[in-house]
């Protein structure tokens, strides 16, 4: 009798690759709940079955959660999340171009002064800290920028191109910020490493912390091991001196990036450790005192406890943390933007539609291209237009428009 063939493995379920994808992640169920702004149960039900597969918007969430592709939850042809939930910035093919052209004959020109160069960094941090089109207006000077900073770097000797190594980090830094929610992945990877590396070169404890903090952020991003993150900025945060305000700031900027990460992956006691370390820091600098570009102080530590709550799944005390915010302490309108939207995540978790319309009208406000670059606020915006609070329906929709989310 002839052999049978064996039978094809039955396909995976919408429920069983939700749970590979969180498996993969290193994310908790109520870790991913969390961040999806349900209970537990309900990332137990989908695993499971019992909740057959969303409505569009939620699953381009539920993809960025777990940092995987649509086809990894569907099982139908390659649609990268990113491309849905990621707008592309009008000037990102001219960073890009910025980023990606390599100069391999010396130029003739003699190097700006590291002082020029300074003075010239310092605008675009102020820029982007400003209220406004703050990617816009930086786009148009990152080229020349990135193309001086190097250049000096290659030309001078000694301490000025320590110093001017040190400016091309930071310049690197606003690329990095550009970048960040574009649909650009491998640039973001591109620009850390290149603004460590610079900061290495310089041999500058301080760039080496700043590098550190902005690499923790991709880090983050990319779902990697919580324990690499605490290793970077630990051994960052070992370089630095113990009686120096500009050590201390960066120390605890450090502090609170691990924090972060620890809230992201579920590990509460360790985040608060290490926001309490954050605290401590601020509070040798005092409460008036703020970094002029990393913006790190007691007004910066406190309103990332918003963020760190909701990531814990913790409305109620996020929303406890945000009635007593003073964003008049973070001299940055992409920051305090930043700090509106995520009261209104909070709002949002607890089914508050009118309060997370009207946060986030006022984060438009404070700084247009935060919101619009926000990836959490381009995936509640169709479900607020289209199932939100009858009365906020309308300013969800004129606010999708303006901002070029589709609904």
């Amino acid at each position: 009798m002839p052999q049978q063939p064996d039978a094809a493995p039955a396909p995976l379920t919408f429920g069983q690759r939700v749970r590979i994808a969180r498996d993969r992640a290193g994310l908790t169920r109520p870790v991913v709940a969390g961040l999806m702004g349900r209970s537990p149960d309900w990332v137990k039900y989908i695993e499971n079955g019992s909740i057959a597969m969303p409505r569009f918007p939620m699953l381009m969430r539920l993809s960025q959660v777990l940092n995987c592709d649509l086809t990894d939850l569907v099982g139908d042809e390659r649609i990268a999340a990113a491309t849905y939930t990621k707008a592309l910035h009008g000037d990102l093919p001219t960073i890009k171009r910025a980023l990606t052209t390599y100069r391999l004959q010396a130029a003739d020109a003699e190097p700006e002064s590291a002082d020029v160069l300074a003075a010239r960094v310092r605008t675009a941090w102020t820029l982007w800290h400003s209220k406004g089109d703050h990617r816009s207006r930086i786009a148009a000077l990152l080229p020349d920028l990135l193309t001086d900073t190097q250049h000096a770097a290659r030309a001078l000797e000694g301490t000025a191109r320590r110093r001017a190594l040190v400016l091309q980090a930071q310049t690197y830094h606003l690329a990095q910020l550009f970048l960040s929610f574009q649909p650009a992945p491998e640039l973001v990877m591109l620009v850390g490493d290149r603004s460590m590396a610079a900061a290495q070169d310089a041999d500058s404890p301080k760039a080496i912390a700043a590098a550190a903090w902005y690499m923790n952020h991709v880090y983050r991003d990319a779902n990697e091991a919580a324990e690499a993150r605490v290793d970077l900025a630990e051994q960052a945060a070992a370089l630095l001196r113990d009686d120096a305000e500009e050590d201390i700031a960066r120390r605890g900027l450090l502090w609170l990036a691990v924090a972060l990460s620890f809230a992201k992956v579920g590990k509460a006691g360790d985040a608060w450790r290490y926001w309490d370390k954050a605290n401590a820091a601020a509070g040798l600098l005092g409460d008036d005192y703020a970094h002029p570009w990393l913006i790190f102080g007691k007004g910066i530590v406190d309103a990332y406890r918003l963020t760190m709550h909701n990531d814990l799944h913790q409305p109620v005390q996020a929303l406890e943390v945000a009635e007593a915010l003073d964003l008049s302490m973070v001299p940055s309108a992409t920051r305090r933007s930043y700090h509106l939207i995520e009261t209104a995540r909070a709002h949002g978790m607890q089914d508050e539609g009118v309060a997370t319309v009207s946060l986030l009208q006022k984060a438009f406000k404070e700084s247009p291209e935060t919101i619009q670059f926000n990836i959490h606020t381009r995936m509640v915006l169709p479900e607020l237009v289209k199932t939100g609070p009858r009365m906020v329906r309308e300013d969800a929709q004129e606010l999708a428009t303006e901002l070029g989310v589709p609904v």
